[in-house]
């Protein structure tokens, strides 16, 4: 079975505060968008990568891909208006009736081969595959600013990504979740319908995500 990895770098980065989305921001001379390709491009498990771009910087994506003479770069889509409409138009570019896929956001740059190769060993016995850290802050749920509760943190974990699947599960979780315009991860939707367990396996602190200006200073010392 092929492993695909979907990536996602079609934000429009308007918390990073660019003239640029911040993919294409660059880390020591490489774009973060590059950062990420390189990863799973040099990471022998994966077969193919389908990247999903910002319809507006469609041009720039491919010139960076091209000059990167990327082997396992497939297929350029144009990315939606959300996350999830970003993520159904990779997942359904897929031409397998079964398939691997790990769903990746292009701002977090420096996932390791460790974590794709331990998605992809999972995937041999789960349906569904997520990538989290124990959480080291405690975490509150708050209504009306007021504190409702405060769940155990030794529950609590924070997610990442790639967000790994069965094609055909994920392909379910997204048609039945059309209408549904609140969800910020592939994850959630299995959830929602109840269509699989998650398996976690262990990512790394490293793998954070580019969301504000502070966020890329630590990423140039990790560069």
């Amino acid at each position: 079975m092929k492993n695909y990895a979907i990536i996602l770098a079609s934000g429009s980065g308007s918390r990073f505060g660019s003239n640029l989305p911040k993919q294409f921001t660059e880390i020591k001379g490489r774009t973060i968008l590059e950062r990420s390709v390189d990863v799973f491009e040099n990471t022998s498990a994966i077969d193919e990568i389908i990247l999903v771009v910002t319809p507006e910087y469609r041009e720039l994506a491919e010139s960076i891909i091209n000059r990167n003479s990327y082997k396992k770069v497939t297929q350029i889509m144009n990315g939606g208006e959300q996350r999830k409409d970003s993520s159904y138009i990779g997942i359904h570019s897929v031409q397998e009736d079964e398939a691997n896929v790990l769903i990746h956001d292009c701002a977090r740059p420096f996932v390791s081969k460790k974590i794709i190769n331990d998605c992809v060993e999972a995937l041999k016995t789960y349906k569904a595959v997520g990538v989290a850290i124990p959480s080291t802050d405690t975490i509150i749920e708050v209504e009306n600013n007021i504190i409702k509760s405060i769940p155990p943190r030794r529950k609590l974990m924070r997610i990442q990504t790639p967000q790994c699947f069965k094609l055909s599960l994920i392909k379910k979780a997204h048609e039945l979740s059309k209408n549904d315009k609140e969800f910020t991860d592939d994850c959630g939707l299995i959830i929602k319908h109840n269509l699989s367990e998650i398996y976690i396996v262990e990512g790394d602190r490293n793998n954070f995500k580019i969301t504000y200006p502070e966020d890329f200073y630590l990423a140039e010392m990790l560069g």
